[in-house]
């Protein structure tokens, strides 16, 4: 009796237990989800090159970058859900901190993916670095491992800065910086992986309606390209950095 007394509140904790960690599983994943749901909008509604858009919209919908990498597009959703998590997620900060840098990293990052034109300074500097690097005869993997790693310096300045600024302690630390650099390595590589979509044999979109079996294949890359970065971010709330 004594032994089913003293088991009853273990059930009851890991039973209660249960839900929170599915909980905590299904928040790490939203940023990844948000991705998809708007890769599953843009199927349903065949937006396209092709579409009816506002002049002051064509901008974003024409133009070199978006033919030549369309799946970053996808990663500034992913950038957003991110920071949003990372506003919304238990820490140090107060609500106003949290609301004004929340708001403040996100329209960052949408001005550097986006301004003047899509791409933004993140894809221009990353295609400039790369191009000049082809230029000076160093190797064609070397020169597109550089401009993804300016692509992922760029990006993830933005995110850390202001995951930093509205939900992190300031105070730093050498395993800060150490989760800072593994965070510019899985960055590094989902930039791979997107700047490569059109090698790895997705369509030609936005040039035409997207159609469901390039969207899968959209899906899985951009799901191989974020999940690196989600997994990290995941240990870091679930194991505190001091």
């Amino acid at each position: 009796m004594a032994a089913q007394a003293y088991a009853a509140p273990d059930q009851a904790r890991s039973g209660a237990q249960t839900p929170g960690r599915r909980g905590g599983l299904l928040a790490a994943s939203g940023p990844i989800l948000a991705m998809l749901a708007v890769l599953a909008l843009v199927v349903a509604t065949g937006v396209s090159q092709h579409s009816a858009v506002p002049e002051a919209a064509e901008p974003w919908i024409f133009g070199y970058f978006i033919g030549r990498y369309p799946l970053f597009a996808f990663a500034l959703i992913y950038g957003l859900g991110h920071l949003a998590l990372v506003a919304a997620e238990p820490g140090p900060a107060s609500v106003t901190r949290r609301a004004v840098f929340g708001f403040a990293g996100a329209a960052a990052l949408a001005a550097a993916g986006l301004y003047p034109t899509f791409g933004g300074i993140i894809l221009r500097g990353a295609f400039a670095t790369g191009g000049m690097a082809f230029l000076t005869h160093q190797p064609l993997w070397l020169a597109y491992g550089l401009g993804a790693a300016v692509a992922a310096l760029l990006f993830g300045g933005i995110l850390g800065l202001f995951a930093v600024a509205a939900n992190r302690p300031l105070r730093p630390s050498l395993r800060r910086i150490g989760f800072g650099a593994l965070a510019f390595l899985t960055l590094w590589f989902g930039a791979a992986i997107v700047g490569l979509a059109a090698d790895l044999g997705f369509g030609p979109w936005p040039k035409r309606a997207l159609r469901p079996d390039e969207a899968g294949l959209a899906a899985l890359l951009l799901i191989a390209a974020a999940l690196p970065h989600t997994a990290l971010a995941t240990l870091r709330r679930h194991r505190p950095v001091a």
